[in-house]
């Protein structure tokens, strides 16, 4: 099996959010990112909808013809939307009201029953969950006993320390990390902070399937267009 490209689209709703219309359109470029090669679609539709909206999701569920996965928090509305919406998978990330982007992993090991919970009512639904974790050991053992079937490692430590005295000590975190899930039974994904430049090293390690990536490839649009960005990135990722 090949390693996939999700193509995060937050960034757009957070340029029609600064205005408050209805432009751009999230949903076209879900449509732009799946013609260049794109093999998902990510959403993060947070408490306070600062970007994604609803309706973006119910747009979202109609024109979408790979998948799309959902980046949630684990309460009981999120639950709710989840379940009616019934995307391909759920990934579940800790959220704070004041921060600019997800600043690191959930802490699965600490709250397992709970997380089992909002598991279980997931995969009723038919959903695939995935749990963002930072790589270390407790978090991806911890990811297994929720009943979660997937895990997407957090990149974030890796690519601030890119080219720097710890991005090797942070890419073996993420290989350990990678591998041990992959050992009892878990689907690797990764993501947060990767692009063009630092995505490399990660796209060696075996484990790894699928790259979640948004803000790197919204940027690099700017200047390129949203399909030859989208279509640089998954080239790379499907060559890998």
């Amino acid at each position: 099996m090949g390693k996939e490209l999700g193509v995060n689209i937050d960034h757009v709703a957070t340029l029609r959010q600064a205005r408050g219309g209805c432009h751009p359109e999230p949903a076209a470029a879900a449509a732009i990112a799946e013609s260049a090669g794109a093999d998902g679609i990510t959403v993060h539709l947070r408490e306070d909808r600062r970007h994604i909206q609803d309706r973006d999701l119910d747009v979202l569920k109609s024109v979408v013809t790979t998948r799309i996965n959902l980046e949630m928090a684990a309460t009981k509305e999120m639950i709710n939307i989840a379940r009616g919406l019934r995307p391909f998978s759920a990934t579940l990330v800790p959220e704070k009201r004041k921060e600019i982007t997800t600043e690191g992993g959930l802490d699965a090991a600490s709250q397992i029953d709970f997380l089992s919970r909002t598991t279980a009512a997931l995969k009723e639904a038919g959903i695939l969950v995935s749990l963002f974790i930072d790589p270390d050991p407790e978090q991806v053992r911890a990811s297994k006993e929720t009943g979660a079937e997937a895990v997407e490692i957090h990149t974030g430590a890796y690519c601030e320390a890119f080219l720097g005295a710890e991005g090797e000590h942070e890419l073996a975190r993420i290989r350990a990390a990678a591998a041990y899930a992959e050992s009892i039974g878990l689907r690797v994904h990764a993501g947060h902070g990767l692009d063009m430049r630092n995505i490399g090293p990660v796209l060696d390690i075996p484990q790894i399937r699928e790259f979640n990536i948004g803000h790197s490839v919204i940027a690099r649009a700017l200047f390129i267009g949203l399909a030859e960005a989208v279509r640089e990135i998954a080239d790379r990722i499907h060559r890998a």
